[in-house]
């Protein structure tokens, strides 16, 4: 039975009359009277007897009415239960990434966050960005998104999102003709990055590094539309996943190429260990989960 049923016939047996209910339920007569009118009939009984001036109810009204009661009671104490373990929901939550693309997608879910935990503040702190760990470690942020699983026994993270990489370059590059490219196939470019050291890099820490290779020129651009822009004038080549683009206006010049065998890697959500049952914390990492797994 729905609860709206259990509130019509309170309301009704408390007020005594649908013109003093209709202000109390925001409903015209014409309407209450229609959903007590669907009420019996689902029931196969009458809920009350009708006068001019009076509504009582009949004995099975009178028994749905302590049974309403109860459950409307029981609801309400209920919801109050949970207003008290939301309330232990509040704190500040520092976040940073070591990629800078990830912050592309990050303001929804932050924006979803305020929503759902108004007491919950989410701060993005881009100065730890090439630091998230010793930063986390250090207390000076509450969550690191990482490309690296940290090994450190106090901390604890999970998988949440893999992506690839591709090299992207003006359709006239010399390596346009390629499907794949080959750690030497960067030795003539001018690689294009978002910025130093080039350890929170992962073309250079998963592809070049490994097969001992230097490009011929590596600049920081931090800002990706500049990049982009140097790229469709064919004056370097840059390495991103294809979702970190999705909001930037693309040269149909732009050509992607797959690196390697497919240069793929991994997202953590990080946090401390000691962090896990505080409320916040828990709640923003499941929310966490939810929005990006």
């Amino acid at each position: 039975m729905d609860i709206k049923y259990f509130k019509l016939i309170k309301t009704i047996a408390e007020e005594g009359s649908l013109a003093n209910s209709s202000s109390k339920l925001f409903l015209t007569q014409s309407a209450l009277s229609h959903q007590l009118k669907e009420l019996e009939l689902q029931l196969g009984f009458k809920v009350f007897f009708r006068t001019r001036n009076k509504w009582t109810l009949t004995e099975e009204g009178t028994e749905l009415y302590r049974l309403g009661n109860n459950v409307l009671e029981s609801i309400e104490k209920g919801l109050d239960t949970i207003k008290q373990i939301q309330a232990k929901s509040t704190g500040s939550i520092k976040v940073s990434t070591e990629c800078f693309s990830f912050y592309h997608g990050f303001p929804h879910f932050i924006q979803k966050m305020g929503r759902l935990y108004p007491e919950i503040n989410i701060e993005l702190i881009l100065e730890s960005t090439h630091q998230p760990i010793e930063k986390l470690l250090s207390e000076e942020i509450d969550a690191a998104i990482v490309t690296c699983k940290p090994a450190d026994t106090t901390l604890t993270s999970f998988n949440f999102f893999e992506d690839e990489i591709f090299a992207i370059m003006h359709k006239e590059n010399t390596l346009s003709h390629k499907k794949n490219l080959a750690a030497k196939d960067f030795m003539n470019q001018h690689l294009i990055i978002h910025s130093y050291p080039l350890e929170t890099v992962s073309i250079h820490q998963q592809f070049l590094k490994p097969n001992k290779v230097s490009p011929l020129k590596i600049s920081a651009v931090p800002l990706t539309q500049v990049a982009l822009e140097m790229i469709d004038s064919n004056l370097g080549i840059t390495c991103m996943p294809k979702w970190a683009l999705k909001s930037f206006k693309l040269s149909e010049n732009l050509v992607y190429k797959q690196i390697g065998k497919g240069l793929k890697r991994n997202h953590y959500l990080v946090i401390r260990k000691s962090d896990e049952k505080k409320k916040h914390i828990n709640d923003f990492s499941s929310n966490f989960k939810e929005h990006f797994l």
